[in-house]
């Protein structure tokens, strides 16, 4: 029997990617360590800088074999091949993936090079904490965390021992950069003027 609604499903069963694939419902969801998380529609603001952001990185990326992509595109945190046994797919706002072996038809199946979420009302504990350890655990070499009410790019990075580290948010006036990207310079200012 197709799954149709989100009502269908038990919200304290644990599911796989196997299971994500079949289902036939409008609503957007992604799954953590199994359990599934709705994800609410983003709203204006949100978009505006995910846009901003999406353009400062797609000029800088012009000539890199890197790839970006934006929500929803789904995200298997795992190098697993067999679908029943991924219990992690996410759809991360923004995503650079520079090895292009991670990526098939339907999506990115491996940790990504750089993500950017941005958070909105709701999903502050979702980004800062749940996704923050799954990402670390993944080996996502970059985390960005966006906040438009504080107007600051929060940065982890991933040394040596697999842990992320941070320095100072990136603050209006800021220029951030980034490894990943070597010719990005991304003016924060301009990411949430008019915001």
């Amino acid at each position: 029997m197709p799954i149709t609604s989100l009502d269908q499903l038990d919200p304290n069963g644990t599911y796989t990617y196997a299971d994500y694939l079949l289902w036939q419902f409008e609503e957007r969801v992604e799954l953590l360590r199994g359990k599934i998380r709705q994800m609410s529609a983003p709203s204006r603001r949100h978009q505006e800088i995910s846009g901003k952001i999406q353009y400062a990185l797609m000029t800088a990326l012009l000539k890199s074999p890197c790839k970006l992509y934006n929500a929803p595109f789904d995200v298997r945190l795992t190098r697993i091949r067999n679908d029943k046994e991924v219990k992690t797919v996410v759809q991360p706002d923004l995503c650079v993936i520079c090895d292009l072996s991670k990526l098939d038809d339907r999506g990115c199946n491996g940790a990504p090079d750089l993500i950017i979420e941005i958070l909105s009302p709701g999903n502050s504990r979702t980004e800062m904490k749940d996704k923050f350890e799954l990402y670390q655990e993944a080996g996502v070499l970059e985390y960005w965390i966006v906040s438009p009410i504080e107007k600051t790019i929060q940065i982890w990075t991933l040394n040596e021992q697999g842990i992320f580290f941070s320095l100072q948010p990136k603050m209006e006036g800021d220029i951030v950069t980034t490894p990943i990207i070597p010719n990005l310079e991304m003016d924060v200012s301009e990411v949430f003027l008019d915001i």
